[in-house]
């Protein structure tokens, strides 16, 4: 029978309690328990809304190096069939964010315990599904004290083998924003079209122009996508629907695109206004900036990754994933990889299900980088 890590042990319970942005109390107490249990001579923790901070003491610090995880899970009805579960049946850990926390633990496990000589800043924060919880928390006053002087994340990727990294210089996520759109008519009876503004027509209309902004707006040697995922409206069959709502996401390659993108949105929704006789409102939601990667520090992460036999190194290709580290590393120089994982489901699949060998290869490959980056 074979040996299961301590840490994959970890990823399995966390694994089973997932919880949505800012509501994530189950599991910062779980991770508070663990990092109580390690010495503390050399840590300081504090806590901040659902997050924590963790700092580890170096042996000669001259600088910061800041890792920073994410914890929250997805409003997702998990169909993996695994014995560990979600016990909450409306939420899942599907986007990886088990086995984020589950390899910064291992790591920040080893340094207490074999310290390196510059400080470290471990960083678990909530919320990143949505609301976004990096930008509040880089301006908390926890965060300002200890600010970093670099930081690094990673991501889990289940379309590459274990044992891989996938990372580039530059531009690695896309800037990201939410879409709601509300539409208010006149409602009625099916038999008496023309005394009413039908907003199930509206809504339908105003989906197909939303596409002409791609074609005709965007740069065809950028890109962007505009995704309409929902749209609710009406009642019943018999009743000319008064309300309908869009739904949908936002995604571009680079700021000046995003403002383009909106402006166009703007623009055409007031013409729906003036052309079905409605009441419009546009409500972006959650915002995120795109994750960009040092160079510098990127191509050092790159050069460590290929010397070791362990690790297979993949330059990737921008995606058009969000990502609210972003905002991160808009104000400390880092990067993001991918982890390999290997799952046959993708993010946000109710059924994926990454293999977990890639918690202990994570682990040691992260512990090597800070050895030798904290020296």
């Amino acid at each position: 029978m074979s040996i299961v890590s301590p840490f994959v042990n970890i990823r399995r319970e966390l694994h089973q309690i997932p919880e949505l942005g800012f509501q994530e109390f189950k599991t910062q107490q779980y991770l508070l328990d663990y990092i109580y249990s390690l010495p503390q001579e050399r840590l300081q923790i504090k806590t901040w809304k659902t997050g924590i901070f963790v700092k580890i003491k170096g042996a000669n610090p001259s600088k910061t190096i800041g890792y920073r995880t994410d914890i929250d899970g997805l409003p997702i009805i998990e169909e993996t069939g695994l014995s560990f579960s979600s016990v909450h049946t409306d939420r899942m850990h599907a986007c990886g964010h088990d086995f984020h926390m589950a390899i910064a633990l291992g790591v920040l496990s080893h340094v207490v315990y074999h310290p390196i000589n510059d400080d470290l800043l471990f960083i678990f924060q909530p919320a990143e599904e949505g609301p976004g919880g990096a930008a509040p928390m880089l301006q908390s006053d926890i965060m300002k004290e200890w600010m970093p002087d670099m930081i690094m994340a990673l991501h889990i990727a289940p379309e590459y083998p274990v044992g891989s990294i996938a990372v580039k210089e530059g531009l690695l996520f896309a800037n990201t924003s939410e879409l709601f759109i509300d539409l208010k008519g006149k409602g009625g009876h099916a038999a008496y079209p023309h005394q009413t503004n039908d907003m199930i027509i509206a809504a339908c209309s105003l989906v197909g122009q939303l596409q002409s902004i791609i074609s005709r707006n965007v740069d065809p040697l950028d890109s962007a996508v505009i995704t309409v995922g929902k749209i609710t409206g009406g009642t019943v069959q018999n009743i000319i629907a008064e309300n309908a709502r869009i739904e949908g996401t936002i995604r571009t390659l680079s700021p000046d695109s995003m403002v383009k993108v909106k402006s166009r949105i703007e623009a055409i929704v007031k013409g729906v206004e003036v052309g079905y006789e409605c009441e419009t409102k546009i409500d972006y939601g959650c915002m995120y900036h795109q994750v960009y990667n040092n160079e510098e520090l990127t191509k050092e992460l790159m050069e460590f990754a290929r010397a070791d036999e362990k690790m297979n190194v993949i330059e990737c290709k921008e995606a058009m994933t969000g990502e609210d580290f972003g905002y991160m590393l808009k104000e400390i120089p880092g990067f993001m990889f991918w982890l390999g994982v290997d799952s046959a489901f993708g993010l946000h699949h109710a059924k994926l299900s990454p293999t977990e060998d890639a918690i202990e290869k994570a682990i040691s490959f992260i512990t090597g980088y800070l050895s030798y980056k904290g020296k």
